[in-house]
């Protein structure tokens, strides 16, 4: 089939001029002009979960669009800054070769290293010695770029992981189920005295020991809650198809019936 000339394959400069004319101060684009740093960072945070999300229905046509949305972003950041002077869309290209290329001597130096944890070590002192030269006095920590925006559950993986591979991290798997009912058992003490402050610290503890147990165990605590979300979201979207009414008519012993035919219906179908 011939292709539209809107369907011709685009350069990178071309969408760059693109960009260029969107925010054109006198024939660009009301809203592109009026965009910050700031006011389109929510739309970047929202392309990169319709990429995962593509990536987990496994739709390649429709990834290859959210791909291209999350590029749109990139290029729009590369702008604003290009537009203040920091830096171009050159630049980011630049910026992140240099980095690979420096963080894999391996492949792209002299240096041999076919054991892949002697890669990961070394990985893991380069960013060290990046963050170091970063901090003007010298002094990194090992969570210096471990970005806080991260929603809560991957910044808890990437600070354990981090502290983990310098040897901070707990003997065995053993010492972290003790942990985990240490914890428990302070959650269900923080309850009895009512205070509400209280009772969220030790809560919030409970949750880091779980994502430090699915580390040990090499399960990513995201995926694990992502799959856990869908599982509960299908199975109470058959409970209310059992139901003949609104839920909130029946009793709790009536729901956990529905539950349990729900949970059977499953079984049948696998």
């Amino acid at each position: 089939m011939k292709r539209k000339n809107h369907d011709k394959p685009v350069e990178i400069s071309q969408l760059m001029e693109i960009m260029q004319k969107l925010r054109d101060p006198d024939s660009g684009c009301p809203w592109d002009k009026k965009q910050s740093y700031q006011s389109i960072l929510p739309y970047t945070i929202e392309e990169v979960y319709e990429v995962a999300d593509a990536i987990e229905r496994r739709d390649f046509s429709d990834l290859k669009d959210e791909l291209g949305d999350l590029l749109f972003q990139i290029v729009f950041y590369a702008q604003l800054a290009s537009e203040d002077g920091f830096f171009d869309l050159a630049d980011v290209v630049t910026s992140i070769s240099h980095k690979l290329i420096r963080r894999h001597p391996h492949v792209f130096d002299d240096k041999i290293m076919t054991d892949e944890n002697a890669v990961h070590l070394a990985w893991e002192k380069q960013k060290h010695d990046e963050r170091q030269q970063k901090n003007e006095q010298g002094i990194a920590s090992l969570l210096d770029d471990i970005p806080s925006v991260l929603p809560e559950l991957k910044r808890a993986q990437k600070i354990q992981k981090r502290v983990a591979k310098q040897g901070f991290d707990w003997p065995d798997i053993g010492h972290v189920w003790e942990k985990l009912e240490e914890e428990s058992n302070e959650v269900k003490d923080a309850a009895k005295t009512k205070n509400k402050q209280h009772l969220e610290e030790e809560i919030g503890d409970l949750l880091f020991v779980c994502v430090n147990l699915a580390r040990h165990y090499k399960v990513d605590a995201d995926i694990a809650l992502r799959v856990a979300n869908k599982k509960f979201e299908k199975r109470f979207r058959k409970v209310e198809a059992i139901a003949s009414k609104d839920i909130s008519e029946y009793t709790s012993e009536q729901l956990e019936e529905f539950w349990l035919q729900a949970k059977q219906s499953e079984k049948n179908n696998s």
